[in-house]
């Protein structure tokens, strides 16, 4: 990792820091000796309100690297566009104002069984936050998996042209499989652990 720049996890839709693949770059960067370059904030259910605490309250830099999951890969995309960091998008959500119109209402968090309300109102600040294409596909790296459930690989491609690009055949939407792709994820941010 060039510098003291930080890897930077950001979960999915009712996700959180206990997300197995957050987890799991956590305890590895810890073994390395680099867990304090660990970051996984808690997003608030407002889109608008986690974007504005990454941009804000985390502000990654050159030297940093988001990880984002499904909803989590859509909020990196939009930080990149706003920063000067990079990103490796995982199953990355990129039509979620539309794919997420369902879900408006009560929901539950996956990992303790919170209850949270996802308003109406999220829908558009979703949709005033996409941006139009991406400036540089040098800053990401998308891990898409053909075997995801939710979301349609074709879809992340065609949103990604030009970007390092690992297509999973099989896998599902929550990359059960991660430990096999965390060394390319560390590799993208800069750290090649033996």
């Amino acid at each position: 990792m060039s510098g003291d720049g930080r890897i930077i996890y950001l979960h999915g839709f009712r996700s959180s820091p206990l997300s197995f693949k957050a987890r799991m770059i956590g305890e590895r960067l810890g073994e390395l000796g680099l867990g304090a370059r660990f970051a996984c904030p808690q997003l608030p259910a407002s889109p608008a309100r986690a974007l504005a605490l990454v941009l804000d309250e985390i502000a990654p830099g050159p030297g940093d690297v988001l990880v984002g999951s499904s909803l989590g890969g859509f909020y990196a995309r939009c930080v990149v566009e706003r920063s000067a960091c990079r990103a490796v998008l995982l199953n990355p959500a990129v039509h979620p104002a539309r794919d997420l119109r369902a879900y408006v209402g009560d929901q539950t968090m996956y990992h303790d069984g919170a209850p949270f309300v996802f308003e109406s109102v999220y829908i558009d600040e979703l949709a005033a936050m996409a941006p139009a294409g991406i400036a540089d596909p040098a800053r990401y790296f998308l891990i898409a998996a053909k075997g995801d459930e939710l979301l349609d690989w074709r879809e992340m491609v065609a949103a990604f042209p030009g970007v390092r690009t690992r297509l999973i055949e099989g896998s599902d939407h929550g990359l059960s499989d991660f430990a096999s792709y965390l060394p390319e994820v560390l590799e993208f941010a800069g750290i090649r652990a033996p």
